[in-house]
């Protein structure tokens, strides 16, 4: 797979794209929020720029990206108003990779310009937003140009599959799998490690050169308790793959071939890969737990749909590079039964891992 080529969410806004299934990743955005506002306030506070430049890494073409952007601009807009200045003006860049649904994101610009003026009034300076088509694991933007940096389930995609999961001789080492999981060898979890490794640390590289001193950047994740040992949801999206294998409906080669580029990691590999990139002090690093179906009071039915929409608006691009768009149906009407057998007898959580930092001097 050519990650930074075809890699993208579900477009559109059918019943299953990512604008109409990514209500977890919302949740997960607030649950994060107060880590975003303190940061905010306090880039705000000790800047003070006339134009505050921002840029959301990974936006995704929902209207989550709308609703941080909307969050940092009220927070900067109430600083402000505290010490009786005029509110800045916004620089907004959403950035993802070119293959991303901007059209979808951008329909949804022009009321959100009209809200904010509607909401702020004649004192409010305007909101310039930009589209940004390019990989964030490299330079995006000028030297010293942004003030703030979000990232929202996005840096635990990778910019490529482990090259490593492939022997010299072709060998497919991750036979049957399409992630790590409780059983594989060593030798796959530490070429997963240590792409995350170099991308990450290029991440934070390069945002450091195009953030001015004291801006301030959050980011969330996916990650794990133990990532050699993952519970994750991509462990049963590749079992479900394997259950499909046995019926004959696709090939085994393909399956064995195929890998998501993804890594949830430790708070302790994000801390030692922070403190060893050195540019940024690290104000929080927290974590916290959110259900995979977010509201439990549902029942297990109605929970596992929810679950198989939120993974199919994610996955099903990827996938389609390799297996046949015709068995998409199929593989999450299955995927669905087999969330519901698991949360029928066990808690089903992401674990999130959120973290504040400062571009040193």
């Amino acid at each position: 797979m050519e990650v930074e080529k075809v890699f993208h969410m579900k477009k559109g806004v059918g019943h299953t794209s990512y604008a109409r299934n990514s209500l977890l990743q919302r949740a997960v955005t607030i649950q994060a929020g107060p880590v975003i506002e303190e940061s905010v306030r306090e880039v705000y506070n000790t800047l003070k720029p006339e134009c505050l430049m921002m840029a959301d890494m990974g936006c995704s073409s929902g209207p989550n990206a709308l609703l941080v952007v909307s969050r940092i601009i009220d927070v900067t807009d109430e600083a402000s108003r505290s010490i009786n200045r005029q509110c800045p003006q916004f620089g907004v860049f959403l950035n993802d990779l070119p293959g991303n649904d901007f059209n979808t994101l951008f329909n949804l610009i022009p009321n959100f310009n009209q809200n904010l003026q509607e909401a702020k009034g004649s004192h409010f300076g305007p909101c310039f937003v930009s589209g940004i088509p390019k990989s964030f694991y490299g330079r995006v933007f000028p030297d010293n140009f942004l003030h703030f940096v979000h990232s929202s389930y996005s840096i635990h995609w990778l910019s490529q599959v482990p090259r490593e999961l492939v022997s010299e001789n072709g060998e497919a080492l991750n036979k049957g799998n399409i992630y790590i999981t409780k059983i594989s060898p060593p030798e796959i979890h530490t070429a997963y490690y240590a792409q995350f490794e170099r991308d990450f640390t290029l991440f934070l590289r390069s945002r450091s050169r195009e953030m001015v001193s004291g801006g301030g950047m959050v980011m969330v994740l996916i990650g794990s308790i133990n990532s050699d040992e993952p519970d994750t949801m991509l462990e049963l999206l590749g079992s479900t793959l394997q259950d499909m294998v046995l019926e004959d409906v696709i090939e085994q080669e393909k399956l064995d071939k195929f890998n998501m580029p993804f890594y949830a990691p430790t708070v302790e590999e994000v801390r030692k890969l922070v403190e060893a990139e050195g540019s940024f002090a690290l104000n929080k690093l927290e974590a916290f737990t959110i259900d995979w179906s977010v509201d439990t009071s549902q029942n297990f039915e109605t929970r596992a749909k929810f679950v198989a929409k939120t993974i199919r608006a994610v996955t099903e691009p990827s996938l389609e590079t390799t297996f046949s768009p015709a068995i998409m149906d199929d593989l999450f009407l299955l995927f669905e039964i087999r969330v519901k057998e698991r949360i029928a007898r066990k808690k089903g959580e992401y674990l999130n891992i959120v973290l504040s930092v400062t571009k040193k001097e």
